[in-house]
Protein backbone atom coordinates (compact mmCIF):
# COMPACT_ATOMS: atom_id res chain seq x y z
CA UNK A 1 0.00 0.00 0.00
CA UNK A 2 1.31 3.77 -0.66
CA UNK A 3 1.71 5.71 2.19
CA UNK A 4 -0.60 8.20 0.15
CA UNK A 5 -3.31 5.70 0.57
CA UNK A 6 -3.72 6.03 4.45
CA UNK A 7 -5.64 8.30 6.14
CA UNK A 8 -4.87 11.23 8.81
CA UNK A 9 -3.66 10.74 11.93
CA UNK A 10 -7.03 11.87 13.64
CA UNK A 11 -9.11 10.12 10.80
CA UNK A 12 -7.20 6.87 11.33
CA UNK A 13 -7.77 6.81 15.06
CA UNK A 14 -11.55 7.48 14.28
CA UNK A 15 -11.63 4.44 11.49
CA UNK A 16 -9.88 2.06 14.45
CA UNK A 17 -11.96 3.48 16.80
CA UNK A 18 -14.82 2.47 14.29
CA UNK A 19 -13.57 -1.38 13.30
CA UNK A 20 -12.95 -2.38 17.05
CA UNK A 21 -16.81 -0.70 17.81
CA UNK A 22 -18.09 -2.96 15.11
CA UNK A 23 -16.37 -6.35 15.55
CA UNK A 24 -17.59 -5.44 19.16
CA UNK A 25 -21.28 -5.82 18.45
CA UNK A 26 -20.71 -8.47 15.89
CA UNK A 27 -18.73 -10.80 17.92
CA UNK A 28 -19.15 -11.05 21.30
CA UNK A 29 -16.46 -13.33 21.19
CA UNK A 30 -12.95 -11.60 22.29
CA UNK A 31 -10.74 -14.42 20.46
CA UNK A 32 -12.72 -14.11 17.05
CA UNK A 33 -12.57 -11.41 16.82
CA UNK A 34 -10.17 -9.05 14.32
CA UNK A 35 -10.20 -5.86 15.29
CA UNK A 36 -9.32 -3.92 19.01
CA UNK A 37 -8.63 -0.40 20.53
CA UNK A 38 -7.54 0.14 23.87
CA UNK A 39 -7.80 3.84 24.28
CA UNK A 40 -5.66 3.46 28.00
CA UNK A 41 -2.65 1.32 26.29
CA UNK A 42 -0.30 3.71 28.26
CA UNK A 43 0.25 7.40 29.32
CA UNK A 44 -0.57 9.53 26.42
CA UNK A 45 -1.07 6.23 23.96
CA UNK A 46 -3.52 4.60 22.48
CA UNK A 47 -3.32 1.16 20.06
CA UNK A 48 -4.65 -0.35 17.80
CA UNK A 49 -4.45 -3.68 16.42
CA UNK A 50 -5.72 -6.56 13.33
CA UNK A 51 -4.96 -10.15 14.17
CA UNK A 52 -6.45 -12.67 11.68
CA UNK A 53 -5.69 -15.65 13.93
CA UNK A 54 -3.63 -17.59 11.10
CA UNK A 55 -0.58 -15.45 11.67
CA UNK A 56 -1.37 -11.97 10.08
CA UNK A 57 -1.60 -8.80 12.32
CA UNK A 58 -0.92 -5.14 12.53
CA UNK A 59 -0.54 -2.88 15.31
CA UNK A 60 -0.60 0.70 15.54
CA UNK A 61 0.20 2.86 18.07
CA UNK A 62 -0.77 6.85 18.61
CA UNK A 63 1.22 9.09 20.78
CA UNK A 64 2.26 12.25 21.29
CA UNK A 65 5.03 11.67 18.15
CA UNK A 66 1.75 10.86 16.29
CA UNK A 67 1.25 7.57 15.18
CA UNK A 68 3.33 4.22 13.97
CA UNK A 69 2.18 0.78 12.19
CA UNK A 70 3.85 -2.24 11.56
CA UNK A 71 2.36 -5.29 9.89
CA UNK A 72 3.09 -8.90 9.54
CA UNK A 73 1.83 -10.94 6.92
CA UNK A 74 3.37 -14.80 7.78
CA UNK A 75 2.90 -16.03 4.18
CA UNK A 76 4.87 -13.26 2.16
CA UNK A 77 7.51 -11.55 4.54
CA UNK A 78 10.25 -13.29 2.78
CA UNK A 79 12.77 -10.37 3.63
CA UNK A 80 15.29 -11.11 7.06
CA UNK A 81 16.50 -7.57 6.26
CA UNK A 82 13.22 -5.37 7.28
CA UNK A 83 12.64 -6.28 10.92
CA UNK A 84 16.71 -5.28 11.69
CA UNK A 85 15.89 -2.05 9.51
CA UNK A 86 13.03 -0.76 11.35
CA UNK A 87 15.03 0.91 14.55
CA UNK A 88 17.37 2.20 11.56
CA UNK A 89 15.09 3.92 9.64
CA UNK A 90 12.01 4.77 12.17
CA UNK A 91 12.79 8.10 13.72
CA UNK A 92 13.82 8.10 17.55
CA UNK A 93 10.95 10.21 18.39
CA UNK A 94 9.18 6.60 17.95
CA UNK A 95 11.42 5.07 20.81
CA UNK A 96 8.15 3.66 22.92
CA UNK A 97 6.63 2.10 19.30
CA UNK A 98 10.27 -0.46 19.18
CA UNK A 99 10.49 -1.04 22.71
CA UNK A 100 6.84 -2.33 23.19
CA UNK A 101 6.82 -6.70 23.16
CA UNK A 102 3.54 -6.92 22.10
CA UNK A 103 4.24 -5.51 18.71
CA UNK A 104 6.21 -8.57 18.25
CA UNK A 105 8.75 -6.51 16.27
CA UNK A 106 10.98 -9.45 15.16
CA UNK A 107 8.33 -10.05 12.67
CA UNK A 108 7.49 -7.50 9.94
CA UNK A 109 6.23 -7.18 6.24
CA UNK A 110 5.67 -3.37 6.37
CA UNK A 111 6.34 -0.70 8.59
CA UNK A 112 4.44 3.17 8.50
CA UNK A 113 5.10 5.72 10.53
CA UNK A 114 3.47 9.82 10.56
CA UNK A 115 5.10 12.49 13.05
CA UNK A 116 2.49 14.69 14.50
CA UNK A 117 3.70 17.44 12.24
CA UNK A 118 4.19 15.49 8.63
CA UNK A 119 1.99 16.32 5.66
CA UNK A 120 2.66 12.57 4.85
CA UNK A 121 2.80 9.09 6.13
CA UNK A 122 6.29 7.22 5.21
CA UNK A 123 6.84 3.70 4.73
CA UNK A 124 9.80 1.48 5.32
CA UNK A 125 12.07 0.96 2.55
CA UNK A 126 11.83 -2.90 1.94
CA UNK A 127 12.88 -5.16 -0.81
CA UNK A 128 10.04 -6.70 -0.86
CA UNK A 129 7.38 -6.58 -3.80
CA UNK A 130 4.55 -8.02 -2.20
CA UNK A 131 4.15 -7.11 1.45
CA UNK A 132 0.16 -7.51 2.49
CA UNK A 133 -0.65 -4.12 3.11
CA UNK A 134 -3.02 -3.68 0.53
CA UNK A 135 -4.98 -6.27 1.89
CA UNK A 136 -4.57 -6.18 5.17
CA UNK A 137 -5.04 -2.14 5.75
CA UNK A 138 -7.79 -2.07 3.22
CA UNK A 139 -10.79 -0.99 5.59
CA UNK A 140 -8.25 1.79 7.36
CA UNK A 141 -7.74 3.07 4.22
CA UNK A 142 -11.46 2.53 2.83
CA UNK A 143 -15.05 3.28 3.71
CA UNK A 144 -17.71 1.82 5.37
CA UNK A 145 -19.17 -0.13 2.01
CA UNK A 146 -15.89 -2.21 2.33
CA UNK A 147 -16.29 -3.39 6.13
CA UNK A 148 -19.70 -4.43 4.86
CA UNK A 149 -18.62 -6.36 2.05
CA UNK A 150 -16.10 -8.35 4.33
CA UNK A 151 -17.75 -8.68 7.57
CA UNK A 152 -20.62 -9.98 5.95
CA UNK A 153 -17.58 -12.65 4.23
CA UNK A 154 -16.30 -13.39 7.52
CA UNK A 155 -19.28 -13.08 9.97
CA UNK A 156 -21.56 -15.20 7.19
CA UNK A 157 -24.27 -12.71 8.18
CA UNK A 158 -26.11 -9.75 6.49
CA UNK A 159 -24.81 -6.17 7.76
CA UNK A 160 -27.07 -3.32 7.03
CA UNK A 161 -24.76 -0.05 5.42
CA UNK A 162 -26.51 2.30 7.14
CA UNK A 163 -25.51 1.39 10.14
CA UNK A 164 -22.08 0.73 9.87
CA UNK A 165 -21.90 4.03 7.92
CA UNK A 166 -23.23 5.50 11.56
CA UNK A 167 -20.34 3.72 13.19
CA UNK A 168 -17.90 5.40 10.93
CA UNK A 169 -19.44 8.92 11.27
CA UNK A 170 -19.05 7.73 15.11
CA UNK A 171 -22.67 8.49 15.83
CA UNK A 172 -23.45 7.95 19.29
CA UNK A 173 -23.73 4.39 20.08
CA UNK A 174 -27.58 3.52 20.81
CA UNK A 175 -29.54 0.55 21.35
CA UNK A 176 -31.07 0.65 18.40
CA UNK A 177 -27.26 0.59 16.55
CA UNK A 178 -26.67 -2.24 17.95
CA UNK A 179 -29.39 -4.27 17.43
CA UNK A 180 -29.65 -3.23 13.79
CA UNK A 181 -25.83 -4.76 13.44
CA UNK A 182 -26.57 -7.75 15.74
CA UNK A 183 -30.04 -8.46 16.68
CA UNK A 184 -28.96 -11.00 19.31
CA UNK A 185 -26.15 -8.54 20.67
CA UNK A 186 -25.92 -7.77 24.31
CA UNK A 187 -26.66 -4.52 24.45
CA UNK A 188 -25.09 -3.86 28.24
CA UNK A 189 -22.24 -5.66 27.24
CA UNK A 190 -21.72 -3.89 23.84
CA UNK A 191 -21.94 -0.54 25.90
CA UNK A 192 -19.24 -1.76 28.66
CA UNK A 193 -16.74 -1.77 25.82
CA UNK A 194 -17.40 1.57 24.72
CA UNK A 195 -15.36 3.30 27.28
CA UNK A 196 -11.94 0.93 26.67
CA UNK A 197 -12.95 2.15 22.69
CA UNK A 198 -13.48 5.67 23.75
CA UNK A 199 -16.53 5.07 21.29
CA UNK A 200 -19.25 7.86 22.05
CA UNK A 201 -22.53 6.35 24.03
CA UNK A 202 -25.51 7.49 24.60
CA UNK A 203 -26.72 4.06 26.67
Amino acid sequence: MSPDSLPSIPSIRLRAQSLAMLDAILCPEWPYRYYSFDSQWGPGEEMASMRNGSGDDWFLLLDPAGATLKGFAHELAHDPELARSIPLQLPAAFSSFLAEPAFSMENASFCFWRGTHDAVWHKLESTIAEDGSDEMLALLANGPAAYKAWAEDYYERPVPLDAVTAVFAHQPLTGTLILALNPEADVTQVHAETEGIAYPSAL
